[in-house]
């Protein structure tokens, strides 16, 4: 009699139920692990957009502080050169006038330098107890001297107190000890430093120092502090500091060493159109990423509509739509007031940027715009100040009630990040529960089988029971 078990097969029942086991499994697991990969791949590319709208707004945010930086103005209308940047060099603002004026330097402003006597123990010296006071155009800095102090901790605590008001002082070493010599970055005739109260420090700085120096001797030292002398086009001027920002309307003027130069004022307008396609390209960054981030894109073949990482996200329009808010608002200054003045406009298509040149150079040669705008871009609540504040709620965290609360988007990246977790618990637990369904099937098809062989192995013994006795009846 043949044998009923086939390859591949139960060994009893001849069926595939490895096959039935593994069928029945997945159509079980079929609509729970479709719910959990969509999950994951949206979840995936929610995680991956959010990162990439952080790093844009990142990016714009730097791009902004660098446009409304107060120490490099990027939006001044006029620009000033120096013939002779050695010399001089010079900046200038919108109250400037454009012209030329020749500057003549006889000499530069000077700050005052005194040394006390000498200490023959060196910088270990000891220094009696009580108050060092140092004085300079009428006020006093004093320094506190303590029991066991040396030079060099003296000269410490002047430091790291009056650093910051302008006040230095070192240790220098000649053949008759070590002294302790004070200056300071303020100049002008009349900031003479003296110093009172110590024993061994005390410093008269209206009196240089005699020369050549003895081991008693204290000073001045080095020229006196004296006022700078220098002309414009012709006119006899001083100024106590060599940063002049009171003597030309609308110019600062930055004095470096003796000699003459020429300063030139002229109308800014290749500054002003770099730094405005500066915001323009910045703002269209993030419109442009936008833009990518949510809108559905066809397959190569042409034919299914493959979703981008956001679409159908309402967060990244939100973040567009606060950024173009500050763009219509009107602006505090005079005759320039809305960046379409300045030949910017929104690309109704795009959500992005315009920048018409043509329309700029009308605004800044004819209508003379050039002077304002900076106030229209940095300007008290200009553009540049009402752009960061829309942007802030969705990148800097802020604390409410006392209680730290999260910016928009690290909320955002933080219920992702737990929703992935759910999602990676929830395949854990489905492959638990495959795994329990997968042997209880099996266990049950292989009980089956076990029986249908049973079964089989009786109706093939009857079966050769009834053919012997029919044997039998034949051969009797």
């Amino acid at each position: 009699m043949a044998s009923p078990i086939l390859p591949g097969t139960g060994l009893g029942s001849g069926l595939d139920t490895g096959a039935i086991v593994k069928a029945l499994v997945n159509a079980d697991k079929a609509a729970k692990q479709g719910q959990i990969d969509r999950g994951t791949a949206t979840n995936s590319a929610s995680i991956s957009g959010i990162g990439t709208l952080k790093s844009l707004l990142a990016t714009f945010q730097k791009a902004l502080t660098d446009l409304g930086s107060t120490t490099t103005p990027q939006f001044t209308g006029f620009a000033a050169t120096s013939s002779d940047v050695k010399v001089l060099t010079a900046t200038s603002s919108n109250a400037a006038v454009a012209g030329n004026y020749v500057v003549d330097i006889t000499s530069l402003a000077t700050s005052s330098k005194v040394a006390s006597a000498a200490f023959a123990g060196g910088t270990t010296s000891a220094i009696p107890a009580g108050t060092l006071t140092i004085t300079q155009n009428g006020k006093s800095y004093p320094v506190t001297v303590g029991a066991g102090a040396t030079l060099q901790s003296v000269r410490d605590s002047i430091n790291s107190q009056y650093q910051s008001s302008g006040l230095s002082a070192n240790i220098v070493t000649d053949s008759f000890g070590s002294r302790l010599v004070l200056g300071s970055t303020t100049t002008g005739a009349g900031s003479d430093i003296s110093a009172s109260g110590i024993a061994g420090l005390e410093i008269d700085g209206t009196a240089p120092m005699v020369t050549p120096p003895t081991a008693t001797s204290s000073g001045a030292i080095g020229a006196p502090a004296q006022d700078a002398v220098f002309s414009v086009d012709g006119l006899a001027m001083t100024s106590k500091s060599n940063t002049i920002d009171k003597t030309i309307s609308g110019l600062s003027l930055n004095l470096l060493t003796t000699g003459k130069s020429t300063v030139t004022v002229a109308p800014n307008n290749d500054g002003l159109k770099a730094s405005i396609q500066k915001f323009v390209d910045a703002y269209n960054a993030v419109a442009n990423a936008v833009t990518s981030l949510t809108k559905p894109s066809l397959d190569d073949d042409g034919k299914l509509t493959v979703s981008a990482a956001l679409t159908g996200d309402p967060l990244p329009r939100s973040i567009l739509d606060s950024l173009r808010g500050p763009l219509s608002q009107t602006g505090a200054g005079d005759k320039l007031t809305v960046l379409s003045q300045l030949g910017i406009t929104t690309n109704q298509k795009t959500g992005a940027l315009d920048f018409d040149s043509t329309k700029f150079n009308t605004a800044m040669n004819d209508k003379k715009l050039g002077g304002e705008v900076q106030t229209l871009f940095t300007g008290t609540n200009g553009l540049i100040e009402r752009m960061n504040n829309a942007i802030k709620p969705y990148t800097e965290g802020k604390t409410v009630n006392g209680k730290a609360v999260d910016s928009i988007l690290d909320a955002r990246a933080k219920s992702l990040d737990s929703t992935k977790k759910k999602l990676s618990n929830d395949q854990a637990a489905l492959d638990r529960r495959i795994e329990t369904l997968t042997a209880v099937l099996t266990k049950k098809y292989n009980d089956m089988d076990t029986l249908v062989g049973k079964l089989k192995a009786t109706a093939s013994n009857i079966t050769s029971m009834f053919e012997a006795m029919t044997a039998q009846q034949k051969n009797s």
